[in-house]
């Protein structure tokens, strides 16, 4: 987190959307539905500002060789800085002595509230988010083309390993971490922000719709090895069999289709003639290029023992530890002229 964030917050942008804030619910009473001392407006707008609403993207990564393309950035918040955000917005009510020491004395009980907010944000239909102590707060910054391209992506995180990676775990799983804040901040950068830290990490494309693609060889910087894995269409099982994909000599990257049913045919264990008619038809065709959406799980391959296979009970306690503490930036701090 960027030392300026605690000027920024005490600046005119955060003066003007306090007294928006205020002015839009000045009708209601001091007594809010959580029996706080704070207008609910004002306690929604600070619980967005700790999390990071409306704070320049230039604060949060300093510079763009942090976060490159093709890159994640798993990180948590220090709270001492966003308490800092949070004391710089309310100081700007604050005019004579008498005041700040007002504002001290209730500093407590702020929290208390914006601690309980803080959930709610990102409150989804009646679900029971809790109202107390807020904790840990770690996220990650996702630079991909993936975000552009999939505006909808998935984003769950669990307290304890799952496995295997495919596994499909209720909603309503108790490992099931909340998420605070999801958010584009550019076409290709995701923000997520997490209630706590998690041990492992699911991104996954969108499951609406139907997904028809190619395989494509690692490393390769074009199409020339790209293949699909063939399905029997009778039981949608896979064979075994990577089949190569023809592409058109005069238009590079356009799969030549009707080479690429002769090849699906020619193939037994995929059972296609088994139908009416001769060749691949429409339909398996259809079935041979389906895509699933496609899943990164982030985690630490080392501890959780062999994904699929259910590893032994491990200790996560080392997973998404940062390489520098808050005490090594203290120190550096301090030793700066």
């Amino acid at each position: 987190m960027n030392p300026d964030l605690a000027t920024y917050v005490t600046g005119e942008a955060v003066f003007q959307a306090s007294v928006e804030a205020v002015g839009a619910h000045r009708d209601e009473v001091e007594t809010t539905d959580l029996g706080g001392i704070l207008p609910s407006g004002v306690r929604a707008w600070l619980a967005r500002l700790r999390l990071l609403e409306g704070v320049p993207f230039a604060h949060l990564v300093a510079d763009s060789e942090l976060l490159p393309p093709e890159s994640i950035r798993f990180f948590y918040l220090d709270r001492e800085w966003t308490d800092a955000a949070v004391q710089g917005a309310l100081s700007v009510g604050t005019v004579t002595t008498l005041d700040r020491e007002h504002l001290e004395a209730l500093h407590a009980s702020i929290r208390t509230e914006v601690d309980a907010e803080e959930r709610r944000v990102r409150m989804v239909g009646g679900e029971d988010v809790g109202f107390g102590a807020a904790g840990t707060i770690s996220g990650f910054l996702l630079r991909s083309r993936a975000v552009s391209g999939w505006p909808a992506l998935h984003v769950r995180a669990y307290r304890d390993e799952v496995l295997p990676d495919d596994a499909q775990i209720p909603e309503d799983d108790p490992r099931r971490m909340r998420l605070l804040r999801l958010e584009r901040l550019a076409p290709a950068v995701l923000l997520c922000l997490l209630d706590g830290v998690p041990q492992v990490v699911h991104i996954e494309e969108p499951r609406q719709g139907i997904q028809f693609g190619v395989d494509l060889a690692v490393g390769a910087g074009d199409t020339t090895g790209a293949t699909i894995g063939l399905r029997d269409v009778v039981t949608t099982q896979t064979v075994g069999i990577d089949k190569r994909v023809p592409f058109r000599r005069d238009a590079p990257g356009v799969i030549d289709v009707v080479r690429l049913a002769e090849g699906i045919a020619a193939e037994g264990a995929t059972r296609v003639n088994e139908f009416e008619g001769t060749g691949t038809q429409p339909a398996e065709f259809a079935m041979e290029m389906l895509q699933f959406p496609f899943r990164a799980v982030f985690g630490d391959p080392t501890k959780g023992g062999p994904h699929g296979e259910g590893g032994p009970a491990v200790d996560f306690s080392a997973l998404f530890r940062p390489a520098i503490g808050i005490g090594d930036v203290r120190v550096w701090t301090e030793a700066a002229p």
